[in-house]
């Protein structure tokens, strides 16, 4: 049989729709080769010429072993047709010759056939096998992930309907895949999603757009499964399905909520470390750990302390630890009714009945799971007050430190609530060790806290003199709790004459340490105050010292201090500070009858420690009833807020409507309820950051005829002048039993100073709790005392105003010296 190929065969060809559909044997490339009985081609199909490049015109008609690659013989041939002789048909490889020379493997298959006039011919497919191969491959790959994932695919066509499913999926639906073939997602998934996916599948028909890890419950309700769907397309773009992979994730929500589950625990240990880390009293820790614990962890919570814990004592013997009560300190409740004031009263006391799991757990230390109230033995109201709220599990904890139990956390569930677990109790567990430790910090805080203040307290004064003329009143507030109490120190210091020293300051520090450098400070600064020094000479000599008053020989001692002496009899205040915050001075205008408070300006002068800055000092005269005020800064310093405000608050506070004429002691508590913090959260420690030191001290003069003053010329007979003047005084006083004491001591003293001094003469008295005598002149050097010799007429004045007086002293001033004496009144 022969076919010229130019001829028409007969047959029409069918026009397509689309010039440009592809479709598989696009890919494939397969050739139609049609070859009589001898091995000659007689039909050569386009795509034959498309493969081997040989055109029609050179194929028909020539024989097929004319294109065999090298090495293959006519035989090779000769064995195709013995094939297609016995068997009909053949298929294999054959290796055949491109035109321009490269060899292309074709995998073939050929049948035998016979025309109606019974004339035998061949006809073959030839398809390039590396094409074949790939197909092959992707065909076996897919049939692989149907039969051996452990994934459930399913492939639905246009109409949602399963067209193929693998034993996975189906065994996902306790079914076959022949059951499911056929059958759409409403006939397969629960009534209550199957609408719902169904949608979702219906969209990725339409649109293309994937779905990927939809998550829906399994056909049995307790596992959860993750669908995906896909479009599926041919190679024209034709929808022709959807894929579907289903996912039993199970096992991977467990392994999330376990993970969500740890996460949440740490986050909470995190919570509760980060809550007590800054709190350094029992009460406040216990109160705040029950709250963090509710509704978080547990449904109701008490934390309960050993009552010498709770109040900073001693802890107890592990064989008193059973008898010891407990003080319940902090408790939360989810919800709050007459059962929960009952099991959860705070500040309640309670001592454990011997025996019970409470008494066990304090005994052992070791945390006991309870299951059910009726394990916790005598039905005591607050058991009862338990089990009316439901409570259907319960944890209790010891809170231990340093190997030593010092309470119970104890948590309960209520309600619909799963029960206690022990990974409930481990974590548990580690939350009551660490409310363990800052309880345990904030007893030995307390305890070295009120060590502090007990020395503080003992190094400040505990009577405050009232000389006549001055009315004082002090206030010393320490810092809240959770600061360290400071160096913040004020005195009053009785000097000759009825003049008083006012101090205030401030060793800057905080501790044990800062209290006992203040207490060597402060008596320094009496120490030298006795010698009737000069305010701003009393602090450079301070300043001198700083090194020697330091806690150790590598600390440096830094204090700001302000010192003040008041003269009742001249109403004069000589002031001067070593960087301290100035006083404020309350005066009342005579002619409008107005207060006003206002800082005094003072030169600032450096803290004492840092040495080289000299110190000055200012003289004012006090009006008559004024209040000097003078403070530390914890009174005024408020952070994020300028020192200057403060001061500004104080003054006006000082000035407002009758803070200024109020008694003393109101006016004090007024400035400390006005300035300092408020009491901290839950009326926990009062709030002031800092210590305050307060003194105020009301300024009047001496009554009038208190005092008497002269002045002598540099003249022979002013000692007579000045005897006489002296007696006439101490008459007119009714204080005759001084008078041949006080006019010696007198001539003696004016004698001197004419001898030496050669200028004029100051005496002065003033009559306070005694007598007070002041002999000034203009010679700065101080006199000497010494011991004269049998035949010396002189050099016994001062020994002689030793031996008679009280005490006495001499002070330099500005222009020369003073020297006085005090007696005694009768």
């Amino acid at each position: 049989m022969t076919t010229n190929p130019s001829e028409p065969s007969g047959l029409t060809p069918v026009p397509s729709a689309r010039s440009d559909e592809r479709s598989l044997l696009d890919v494939l490339r397969v050739a139609i080769i049609m070859l009589d009985e001898r091995g000659t081609i007689r039909l050569w199909s386009p795509m034959a010429r498309e493969l081997l490049g040989w055109p029609d015109r050179d194929a028909v008609g020539r024989r097929l072993t004319d294109m065999l690659a090298p090495g293959h013989t006519p035989a090779t041939v000769a064995r195709i047709h013995a094939t297609l002789r016995n068997r009909r048909h053949w298929r294999g490889r054959l290796p055949l010759r491109h035109r321009d020379g490269h060899i292309i493997q074709l995998e073939g298959r050929a049948a035998l056939l016979l025309d109606a006039g019974g004339t035998p011919f061949i006809l073959a497919n030839l398809v390039e096998t590396t094409r074949m191969t790939g197909i092959e491959q992707d065909l076996a790959a897919f049939d692989a992930l149907f039969t051996a994932s452990p994934l459930g695919i399913g492939v639905f066509d246009t109409e949602q309907r399963l067209v193929r499913v693998n034993e996975a999926l189906a065994r996902m639906h306790d079914a076959t895949p022949a059951e499911l073939l056929g059958k759409t997602l409403l006939d397969i998934l629960p009534a209550p999603m199957a609408q719902k996916v169904y949608a979702v599948q219906g969209d990725v028909l339409r649109s293309g757009h994937s779905v990927t890890d939809l998550i829906t419950p399994a056909p049995d309700g307790v596992r959860a499964h993750s669908l995906s769907f896909g479009r599926l397309t041919d190679r024209d773009g034709r929808t022709v399905g959807v894929s579907s992979t289903v996912t039993d994730i199970t096992e991977r929500r467990e392994a999330l909520d376990r993970i969500e589950r740890a996460r949440q625990r740490l986050a909470m240990l995190d919570d509760i470390g980060s809550s007590l880390g800054d709190l350094l009293d029992v009460r406040l820790i216990a109160g705040s750990l029950a709250q963090l614990l509710v509704p978080r962890f547990a449904d109701y919570a008490a934390v309960e302390l050993l009552a010498p814990v709770a109040h900073g004592g001693e802890l107890p013997t592990a064989e008193q630890l059973p008898d010891t009560p407990v003080l319940q300190l902090g408790t939360a409740a989810k919800q709050h009714s007459t059962h929960t004031d009952t099991a959860l009263e705070a500040g309640e006391r309670i001592t454990f009945e011997p025996g019970s799991p409470f008494s066990t757990v304090l005994r052992t230390g070791n945390p006991l799971l309870i299951g059910s109230p009726d394990e916790l033995g005598a039905q005591s109201a607050k058991v009862r007050a338990a089990m009316d709220l439901g409570i259907h599990s319960m944890l209790i904890l010891p809170l231990r430190a340093r190997g030593t139990v010092l309470g119970l956390i104890i948590l309960t569930r209520a309600g619909r609530r799963s029960a206690f677990d022990r990974e409930d109790q481990a974590l548990a567990m580690e939350v009551a060790g660490r409310a363990g430790i800052s309880m345990d910090n904030a007893r030995l805080y307390a305890r070295e806290r009120e060590s502090a203040l007990t020395l503080q307290r003992s190094l400040l004064p505990q009577n405050v003199p009232q000389p006549p003329g001055v009315s004082v009143s002090h206030r010393y507030v320490p810092g809240s709790v959770g600061t360290e109490v400071g160096g913040d120190w004020f005195d009053v210091i009785p000097l000759a004459g009825g003049r008083v020293a006012f101090v205030v300051g401030d060793v800057m520090g905080h501790g044990l340490r800062a209290a006992a450098t203040m207490g060597r400070l402060r008596t320094a600064v009496r120490t030298l105050a006795g010698l009737e020094l000069a305010p701003a000479e009393l602090l450079r000599r301070v300043d001198d010292l700083s090194e020697d008053l330091a806690q150790a020989p590598d600390d440096q001692l830094w204090a700001t201090c302000l010192y003040a002496v008041y003269d009742p009899a001249s109403r004069a205040c000589v002031l001067a500070k070593a960087g301290h915050l100035p006083p404020v001075l309350v005066t009342r205008d005579d002619a409008t009858g107005l207060w006003s408070a206002d800082a005094l300006d003072l030169p600032s002068g450096a803290p004492l420690g840092v040495g080289g800055v000299p110190f000055e000092e200012r003289r004012i005269t006090v009006p008559e009833d004024s209040t000097l005020v003078l403070y530390t800064d914890g009174l005024i310093e408020t952070r994020g807020e300028s020192i200057t405000a403060g001061l500004e608050r104080l003054c006006a506070l000082l000035a407002a409507r009758g803070t200024p004429g109020a008694p003393l002691e109101e006016m004090c508590d007024r400035i400390i309820e006005g300035l300092s913090p408020a009491a901290g959260p839950g009326g926990g420690a009062p709030g002031p950051s800092d210590d305050i030191a307060l003194l105020a001290a009301r300024l009047s003069g001496l009554p009038e005829g208190n005092s008497a003053e002269w002045i002598f010329a540099p003249e022979p007979h002013a000692p007579r002048k000045a005897r006489r003047a002296v007696r006439r005084a101490l008459l007119d006083w009714n204080l005759e039993p001084l008078v041949d004491t006080t006019v010696l001591l007198v001539s003696e003293l004016v004698t001197n100073s004419l001898r030496y001094a050669h200028g004029p003469v100051e005496v002065r008295m003033v009559r306070g709790t005694s007598l007070l005598v002041e002999v000034s002149d203009r010679l700065p050097d101080p006199p000497h005392e010494r011991t004269a010799s049998l035949l010396e007429e002189g050099g016994r004045g001062l020994h002689l105003v030793a031996r008679q007086s009280r005490r006495w002293g001499t002070r330099q001033a500005a222009r020369g010296k003073t020297v006085w004496f005090e007696l005694l009144l009768p």
